[in-house]
């Protein structure tokens, strides 16, 4: 049956824009919000959508047929900018008598790429201003696999761009310059599955280098950071196709990390047309089209705009579940985002390859302290009662071990193994040993025993914001993979309590770290 034209609103920030859409994109206008010196004001801002939301409206309608449902940007955003657009949809849905519908922008972002590339079941690297989240559909939503835990890509990189004078937005000016640098080192800060900038930033401003060499590295090294964690979570999930979404995702270093990952990898890659990149009213029209054929529509009352709303809390209605994996594992080796793990006479070896998209001396230099310290950690957490393999020999690439032969935690959650766990991760922690990259592919369950391997990104702290962090990433991904995440966490704290003195004051900090993930 056929729907008929979506009009979507988006506002939830810097550019007002709205969309006609049905089979295809029929018309689009945008009127973006400049300020005069600095970033985003809100207030500002929204008061330039007041501005000129109408003239926008009427230039995509004219001409065109009348919408059969009305879509808008229902968060995250700017709260002053969300409710100048839910204002205006509500309106327009009342006077056409149609449909209301309310789109999360994050999820917009997602469908608008699917559409573009024609990609069925994507990996997705939304990478905007004030979001960078990997993301990727299991179970009837989109779930947020990794994340900063600070601030956005697009934000990190405006906020070093006002630091320098440069112009607003910082992006495409820092890409300028970066053309004619050279690589110096700056803070790399990858924990698990999820990332930030604030370090990263900071050392940049205060580098005494020239300009170009600073706008070179802080791309060289955010970036890498980001291609790191969208490959973990191909490798964890076993998907074979990458989207890149966002405003930030226009530029060309960050797609030639991105295709050259893929490529390493053997997966496809697709960067939207431009003017779906950024945010804009196609996306918000597209997604409520596909909502809507779904049967996703608001009552009125159900429509106030939701600054914090987060792509994990939409139900996706208009998906089926995709097919489970045909890539079937090696008996000899295994992948993972960063190492090949090779099997062979009771030993595994964990070599690092080099990454391509890297810059070599990052590169190196990541290779080397991964590799001294995850031999260094594995031997003191064996000593603090956590099961490790054996280390039978170093090399400073390659670390061999005993080959524990067993089955992944990710493979048979259950409550009773989350609760060993936690009592691993307890002790883990009283040690003061940080594992960095607790996923449930790095516990491996042999003989009924749990046993925790790979500590490619562990430290030592004494840090409760660390070890929170470290807990967090743990929380992420059974809340990304398991139905029962609820139940299998409360497992975990269990037994964490058993074995961590602190454990109240680091699960109380894990909790504000997952506030911290909201729209900032």
């Amino acid at each position: 049956m056929k729907i008929g034209p979506v009009l979507g609103i988006e506002g939830t920030a810097w550019n007002l824009s709205a969309a006609l859409f049905d089979d295809d994109l029929i018309k689009l206008v945008s009127h973006p919000y400049k300020p005069v010196q600095g970033g985003i004001h809100p207030r500002e801002a929204a008061q330039h959508h007041a501005s000129v939301i109408t003239s926008v409206i009427e230039e995509v309608l004219k001409g065109n047929p009348t919408p059969v449902a009305v879509a808008f940007s229902q968060g995250p955003g700017l709260g002053p900018c969300l409710r100048i657009v839910g204002t205006a949809a509500r309106a327009l849905a009342l006077s056409f008598d149609v449909p209301l519908i309310g789109v999360n922008h994050c999820v917009a972002h997602v469908e608008i790429g699917r559409f573009a590339s024609g990609f069925d079941d994507p990996i997705v690297l939304y990478a905007s201003g004030a979001n960078t989240q990997v993301l990727g559909y299991l179970q009837g939503r989109y779930r947020i696999f990794g994340e900063t835990l600070d601030i956005g890509i697009g934000n990190a990189i405006d906020k070093f761009a006002r630091s320098q004078g440069l112009p607003h937005p910082g992006g495409p000016e820092v890409e300028r310059i970066a053309k004619n640098g050279s690589y110096l080192p700056l803070p790399y800060t990858v924990k698990g599955m999820d990332l930030a900038f604030s370090g990263l930033v900071s050392a940049a401003k205060d580098a005494s280098a020239p300009l170009e060499d600073v706008c070179y590295s802080l791309q060289e090294t955010a970036f890498a950071m980001c291609t790191e964690v969208t490959e973990r979570a191909l490798s964890q999930t076993g998907k074979d196709q990458l989207i890149l979404v966002g405003g930030v995702g226009m530029n060309k270093r960050l797609q030639e990390m991105l295709s050259c990952m893929c490529e390493d990898r053997d997966a496809a890659f697709s960067v939207p047309i431009p003017q779906y990149l950024g945010d804009n009213g196609a996306m918000i029209a597209y997604t409520g089209r596909i909502m809507l054929e779904s049967g996703s529509v608001l009552p009125v009352e159900q429509s106030q705009v939701n600054p914090s709303y987060r792509a994990d809390q939409v139900e996706v209605t208009w998906r089926e579940e995709p097919p489970a994996s045909d890539r079937h594992p090696d008996t000899y080796n295994a992948r993972g985002a960063e190492a090949i793990v090779r099997f062979c006479d009771g030993a595994a070896s964990k070599i690092r390859v080099s990454k391509r998209y890297r810059h070599p001396e990052l590169d190196r230099r990541l290779i080397a302290e991964r590799t001294r310290a995850e031999a260094r950690l594995i031997a003191e957490a064996r000593k603090a009662g956590v099961r490790t393999p054996i280390i039978r020999e170093i090399t400073p690439d390659t670390i061999v071990m005993e080959h524990i032969d067993g089955v992944k935690l990710k493979e048979c959650l259950s409550p009773e193994l989350l609760e060993e766990t936690g009592r691993m991760v307890g002790k883990l922690h009283a040690a003061q040993i940080v594992h960095g990259d607790l996923t449930t592919c790095n516990f491996l369950i042999h003989d009924g025993k749990t046993w925790l391997i790979d500590f490619g990104l562990a430290g030592t702290s004494s840090e409760i914001e660390h070890r929170g962090v470290d807990i967090h990433v743990l929380f992420q991904v059974l809340e990304s993979t398991s139905k029962e995440s609820d139940i299998l966490k409360e497992a975990f704290i269990q037994g964490y309590r058993e074995k961590m003195p602190l454990a109240d004051e680091i699960l109380n900090r894990e909790h504000e770290i997952e506030l911290r993930g909201r729209y900032l």
